[in-house]
């Protein structure tokens, strides 16, 4: 048994498939399928059912590949260690962050941080929650920027800051007559959110929870991903929205007079920095979490007088 077919079988286990499993391993294909192979007849077991499209691990495999896994990533602790030891960070760091988050951080952050560590490669993916989760359980991500709490016992969660939700309201919304609103005071029927799968979507509807729908958009169903589409729809089409404080940062001074402030406690999300519980890489997660929080206002640093929504 060998690191490098642990390596083969964690890769054919994330890619369900023998050929991409070999481009990422930069192997050739009859290679890697040969060391599965001798891996599975030194252990007496197959790990794979290779009549199945995609390619699906069996169940004496699944348990084999999950031990694989804990293996891989303490040998990387070898690596890590040696790391530790030299002054200047070093190697690649694969971040995962919701789509809500990363234009707000990301920009902020990215040229900063290459140039305070100039050997660090950062290979970031904008994805959902549930896939950044599934990611970081499988190993294909180092960390995870995400509104918390995941509930997910398995994974680790820093808390970084605490951004406050505002509302974003038309002229013709009764909002926009108030100076602060409370959830109580808010339509669901006017409310243009975001579409199923984005957790800040929930947090959304959570705040709402407590006000009935008594008119809408009943002749359109919109569907984004979006925080800026729902901005423009409001500025377009009417009604209002809630959007994360950071998202503030760029609206003219005419469309700062559509932002109307929750009143005490507010409304806010949990943003962590999440790994695996064995996490590698911790100089260099520890100087990605410094560097958001340099830009971060102090107001969004603690959570007294907000009320978290869960996702």
């Amino acid at each position: 048994m060998t690191i490098t077919q642990l390596e083969y079988i964690v890769a054919v286990d994330t890619y369900r498939s023998f050929v991409t499993a070999a481009e990422k391993c930069f192997v050739t294909q009859p290679t890697l399928s040969m060391q599965v192979q001798k891996l599975e007849d030194t252990l007496g077991v197959k790990l794979f059912d290779r009549t199945k499209q995609p390619v699906i691990p069996t169940e004496i495999g699944i348990e084999v590949i999950t031990q694989a896994r804990v293996l891989l990533g303490e040998s990387e602790k070898i690596k890590e260690i040696i790391s530790d030891r030299q002054k200047e960070l070093s190697g690649e760091l694969k971040i995962g962050i919701i789509p809500t988050i990363s234009p707000y951080i990301l920009p902020k952050i990215i040229t900063s941080f290459i140039e305070k560590y100039p050997q660090v490669k950062l290979v970031v993916w904008e994805q959902t929650t549930e896939q950044i989760i599934q990611q970081l359980k499988m190993g294909m991500l180092d960390c995870g920027i995400l509104s918390t709490p995941l509930h997910e016992g398995n994974l680790i969660e820093i808390p970084v800051f605490y951004e406050n939700f505002v509302a974003y309201v038309s002229r013709n919304s009764n909002l926009f007559k108030k100076k602060s609103i409370q959830p109580d005071d808010i339509d669901v029927e006017e409310i243009w959110v975001l579409n199923e799968g984005h957790c800040m979507r929930e947090q959304v509807l959570n705040i709402c929870q407590r006000r009935k729908s008594t008119r809408g958009f009943q002749h359109f169903e919109y569907n984004t991903g979006s925080v800026e589409t729902l901005k423009r729809m409001v500025d377009q089409n009417n009604g209002a929205t809630i959007l994360p404080e950071l998202a503030l940062a760029d609206l003219t001074e005419k469309q700062l007079d559509r932002v109307r402030y929750f009143k005490s406690p507010e409304p806010a999300r949990e943003v962590s920095i999440v790994m695996q519980r064995n996490f590698l890489k911790r100089r260099m997660i520890e100087a990605l979490k410094n560097e958001i929080l340099e830009f971060i206002p102090k107001r969004l640093k603690t959570k007294k007088k907000k009320e978290i929504m869960d996702i």
